[in-house]
């Protein structure tokens, strides 16, 4: 008997199974091979833009993620520095076997978390609630709630040219059982399909035909709680396709699953193969391409940007024409992969199930793609999973809170028909939630559910300290005009010693002093309508003034508040407006 199962040890199950045991609860982590736990099939870096400020949120709420790529940084970079802090995010490239290594750590170390291999193949439930999970092996496994974090496994299949087979990414095993199981308690499954370039051999590589990318110095770490210790090991190297790239491409288009209708699955259009891309940007004569370390001297090399899933033949010609490259040696070939998901809607966006208690559901099974938008719904789901333990209302992050807010509410009242990527674009309130302050947002409330220690909270005062005591400070020196200057920069004199986090808190908070204050007044009209709750039995069927399309789009999220339904599609301003008049009409309710 456990209080919760969380299936899928990826990154979203690693979150939701960290945050459960370390809130108190008895966890299991069901992970299909205990090799592939926190498994990086993919490019091996983690943030960037967008995700860096989602891996910030989950370090400030007592996740792992930022901890873990601290300790196994190869190189550490901000993006974005010749734009507003709305929008640098920092990304590190990562030591895949040593990340993996590191987070095995963790899980096995926490007290209340067992970990265990074996495949979930049924969700048991009695009338509408989770009663068990039971394995592909027969074994019945009793809980109280579940958290399926299945990433790409469900009824995976790999695709490279004219050949596919049944298998989950890098080779390792699919799940094709648990797909039936999720169907039958009424979740439409969709096919969504992602895919991963080459991997070769570092000796087969001409780096002096390339542009080194070094890494930024000082290194800034990913963690509010890591004060040193991350060095730049690596470099990475920039090269370009050309056109014998693209004809190669081109003349075998023919043979594509992407144009031949082999792949199904509805891919991303944020990160498209490179045949796609030769496609689509035709007029383009050439794309970047990035050689990217797997690990600590690692003999294989990741080449971003050469997505495909062309055949074998065809990958190796088109390879050896870009510069560096001429000679390389494919170790792993490029692939696409599908697997089922469900619909995100059919959510509340606490990202618990909105007909089975105590059901929820984190990461790529919700239609997300990306290492650090699973973590974010795992560190989520995990805190709603012990808040419907302990019978507390559910955290609910609002859009202007974080990036998890966004992310969560753009998949649950929006959806998606594509695998969702979160960038900075998405969210309304980019001043307010930089990835600089997601401690000074969201570390309290952690720390109140009892997931951020102490020592966080003792560091988040100190920067509140600090940052108040250098706001003083310019105010009495009259400073802050000048600062506010386009090139100016805070300078603290040398009696005044607090930390680099203070500093750049307080050199924002003068310099965008108008924009904050305009976002503000923004956020301040917009909790006018997200403080409208709306019951969760309202009648939408026989509000006979809205529309039909409104009815049935309301009456099947069941959104929680008047700002939640105005973000549906298919809901009108004037179906809001209908129903702010039958709350006013129904104040009882």
């Amino acid at each position: 008997m456990y209080d919760t199962v969380v299936v899928g040890a990826g990154h979203a199950g690693c979150e939701a199974a960290l945050a459960c045991a370390r809130m108190g609860f008895e966890t299991l982590l069901l992970t299909l091979n205990i090799e592939s736990i926190a498994l990086m099939p993919c490019n091996p870096s983690i943030g960037g833009t967008g995700k860096g400020h989602l891996v910030r949120e989950v370090d400030a709420l007592g996740g792992e993620m930022a901890l873990a790529a601290d300790d196994v940084t190869l190189q550490s970079r901000m993006l974005n520095t010749a734009k507003g802090p709305a929008v640098h995010s920092l990304r590190i490239q990562a030591d895949k076997r040593q990340y993996h290594t590191r987070m095995m750590r963790a899980l096995f170390a926490e007290e209340k978390l067992t970990v265990r291999q074996g495949e979930a193949a049924r969700i048991e439930t009695v009338s509408g609630e989770v009663r068990a999970v039971v394995t592909l092996t027969g074994d019945r496994i009793e809980c109280k709630t579940v958290i399926l974090c299945t990433g790409v496994y469900l009824k995976s299949r790999i695709i490279i040219g004219e050949t596919s087979w049944n298998a989950g990414p890098q080779g390792l095993l699919p799940a094709n059982s648990l797909s039936a199981s999720l169907e039958d308690l009424g979740f439409p499954l969709r096919r969504f399909k992602t895919g991963t370039p080459a991997r070769v051999a570092e000796n087969s590589i001409d780096f002096s035909r390339m542009d080194v990318q070094r890494g930024d110095e000082p290194p800034v770490p990913f963690s509010f709680l890591t004060d040193g210790g991350v060095v730049n090991r690596a470099c990475c190297y920039l090269t370009w396709t050309n056109e014998k790239t693209h004809e190669i491409i081109r003349r075998n288009l023919d043979r594509a699953p992407m144009f031949t209708g082999a792949i199904t699955g509805i891919g991303a259009r944020y990160c498209p193969s490179i045949e796609t891309k030769i496609v689509r940007f035709a007029d383009k004569d050439r794309h970047q391409i990035f050689l990217e370390p797997e690990g600590d001297h690692y003999p294989e090399w990741y080449v971003q940007g050469m997505s495909t899933s062309m055949p074998e033949d065809v990958q190796q010609q088109m390879y050896q024409t870009i510069p560096g490259l001429e000679h390389c040696r494919i170790t792993r070939l490029a692939y696409a992969i599908e697997y089922d998901c469900i619909d995100p809607t059919r959510l509340s966006p606490s990202l618990a199930s909105l007909e089975i208690l105590g059901l929820f559901f984190a990461g790529q099974i919700n239609g997300t793609s990306g290492y650090e938008e699973a973590a974010a719904q795992g560190i989520l789901a995990g805190i709603n999973a012990v808040n419907y333990l302990k019978g507390r209302d559910m955290l609910v992050l609002r859009r202007d809170e974080a990036y998890i807010g966004v992310l969560t509410d753009d998949l649950t009242t929006k959806g998606t028909d594509e695998p969702y990527r979160m960038m900075t674009s998405r969210a309304e309130y980019r001043l307010l939630l930089r990835q600089d302050n997601a401690d000074l947002r969201l570390t309290e409330t952690a720390h109140r559910l009892g997931l951020a220690s102490d020592e966080r909270m003792r560091r988040l005062e100190k920067k509140r300290k600090e940052t108040e005591a250098i706001l003083h400070y310019l105010r009495e020196e009259g400073l802050e005009a000048e600062l506010r200057k386009p090139d100016a920069h805070l300078t603290l004199p040398d009696g005044m010693a607090y930390g680099e986090n203070a500093r750049l808190e307080a050199e924002i908070q003068v310099k965008y002093e108008g924009y904050l204050a305009k976002e503000a007044a923004q956020i301040a009209r917009m909790h006018a309508m997200e403080d409208r709750l709306l019951p969760p039995d309202t009648p939408y069927e026989s509000i006979s003034a809205l529309r039909l399309e409104a009815r049935q789009k309301l009456a099947a999220q069941r959104p929680r508040s008047l700002g939640q339904a105005s973000r549906i599609p298919g809901v009108s301003p004037a179906d809001v407006s209908v129903l702010m008049i039958w709350l006013m009409r129904n104040p009882a309710l």
